[in-house]
């Protein structure tokens, strides 16, 4: 049974947990009610030189490579710190958007330091929880008593600064892991304290059981996403199709919209309907696929039975019984021509995917490729334990070669001053691949060239001494030669 909420949250060198890395990490245990348990956590987390960051990430952050390796600690010694200090049993681990951004970088950040990439979210009693879909879903069903805030553009918007700002929230910093880490406690906070019973039912539904559970009722139900638009507060009716076969996953169907048309197409037609445009005027196919184990925010359809709350998201329950009526006489031959449609585009997807096996430039952006073999867990226990001066003895001893590809460069990464000097010359020869390949359209080379854009712009004191720092960062991972 869970004790403690641990609210995190990171400030990274990019968006793609893949290829960037966290330079910051922040986060505050609290206990149920939400009170702070402890000292806050506050680490910096050094770049290496194979890494360049964005320079939009940095504008944004403030963080420069800079400050990481001035003040910053290795990825290994984190690593070491969280599982000693953060990493307790029966801990619920909770962001502002955590499961689409943050967790994917930890686990990334895992998995190229030899640590399973999710134990830490599972084991002892361990789950987690991300607020961002339950301020949605309480904006959607249950406003009341708190004050929603708007985008420029007069669209609802749950950014975390903006939700502060309306509901006088102190959040100086913005942006800062620490500063957002706060806000995001007393942002949940002031739903537990007006809508405490939604709060409760939500956190119970983290359990991948527990939504298989409502799912496997055959009924339709509220979902609410940030894949449904923000005119109706990203909350529609859905109606599960199927089950996937081979994931804990279901597709579900938006019952807003007719099927009919859906019905009539093939799998190839099914396709081009459900892959993304930004084209208002291309047909697109409504169903989604609902993880299991992504914490989907889900209520049942008796929660909207208000008129109030169903023209708050525009929903006509008349016209979802009709719409749900024509799918179901459909079910079963539709389920099978989606099942068939996702086969398709899976494949297409691996082959993608295909392009990037044995290349040891890439091998610590493929946790996804599978799961490492059992016989490699003593291995990587071993990396930990050994002094790293020795790490190389394990060289060629994993059987997975992903794990054989990162081990030297988890070595240098981590211990630079244990390198021998074949060991130095492999790891600048890798820096420097890693960095150029491609050319013109290499890492280093659109480096560069959006710094370039960026100082064109009107840019204030703080933001041209980024760049500058930028600049002089990519001048000095530059590989000579």
């Amino acid at each position: 049974m869970a004790t403690s909420f641990f609210f995190y949250d990171l400030e990274t060198s990019g968006f793609n947990p893949r290829s960037s890395r966290i330079m910051q990490f922040a986060g505050q245990r609290t206990d149920l009610e939400l009170k702070p348990i402890g000292e806050p956590v506050n680490y910096l987390i050094k770049m290496t030189p194979d890494v360049v960051p964005d320079p939009d990430a940095v504008l944004l952050t403030g963080i420069t490579p800079q400050k990481t390796m001035a003040d910053g600690i290795s990825e290994a010694q984190f690593l070491t710190y969280f599982y000693r200090d953060v990493v307790k049993p029966d801990t619920i681990f909770v962001g502002f958007n955590n499961i689409r951004f943050d967790d994917e970088f930890m686990r990334f950040l895992n998995f190229r330091n030899f640590y399973d990439a999710y134990e830490w979210q599972w084991k002892n009693g361990c789950s987690r929880w991300d607020l961002l879909d339950v301020v949605r879903m309480t904006r959607a069903l249950r406003p009341k008593g708190i004050e929603w805030p708007f985008a420029p553009d007069g669209k609802p918007a749950n950014r975390l600064e903006y939700l502060t700002s309306v509901n006088k929230i102190a959040h100086d910093d913005a942006h800062d892991a620490l500063s957002d880490v706060k806000a995001t406690i007393a942002v949940a906070k002031l739903i537990y304290d007006n809508h405490k019973d939604l709060f409760n039912y939500l956190l119970s539904l983290r359990n991948k059981k527990s939504v298989a559970e409502l799912i496997s009722n055959d009924q339709p139900f509220i979902y609410t996403s940030g894949h449904y638009p923000s005119n109706v507060y990203h909350t529609s009716v859905v109606y599960p199709i199927t089950t996937h076969p081979t994931q804990d996953s279901a597709l579900v169907y938006d019952l807003r919209y007719d099927p009919s048309p859906f019905l009539k197409m093939d799998e190839d037609e099914l396709i081009s309907a459900w892959k993304f445009t930004k084209d208002p005027e291309i047909l697109r196919l409504p169903v989604k696929t609902l993880k299991y184990n992504r914490v989907p925010t889900l209520a049942p359809l008796g929660v909207i039975k208000d008129k109030k709350t169903q023209a708050r998201i525009d929903i006509s329950l008349d016209e979802v019984t009709k719409n749900l009526n024509i799918l179901k006489k459909h079910r079963a031959q539709f389920a099978d021509k989606l099942l068939k449609a996702l086969s398709k585009m899976d494949n297409e997807r691996s082959k993608v995917q295909a392009a990037l096996i044995d290349n040891p430039l890439t091998s610590d952006e493929r946790l996804y490729d599978g799961f490492a073999p059992k016989e490699d867990q003593k291995h990587m226990e071993a990396v930990h334990k050994l002094d790293p001066s020795d790490i190389s003895e394990l060289s060629g001893k994993f059987k997975d070669p992903r794990l054989n590809n990162i081990l030297p460069l988890y070595k240098a990464r981590n211990f630079p001053k244990s390198l021998s000097g074949e060991e130095l010359n492999e790891w600048e020869k890798f820096c420097k691949q890693k960095l150029t390949d491609g050319a013109e359209a290499s890492r280093l080379n659109g480096y560069f060239l959006r710094l370039g854009e960026l100082a064109q712009g009107k840019l204030s004191k703080s933001q041209q001494y980024l760049l500058e720092e930028l600049k002089l960062y990519g001048e000095a991972v530059y590989p000579a030669g």
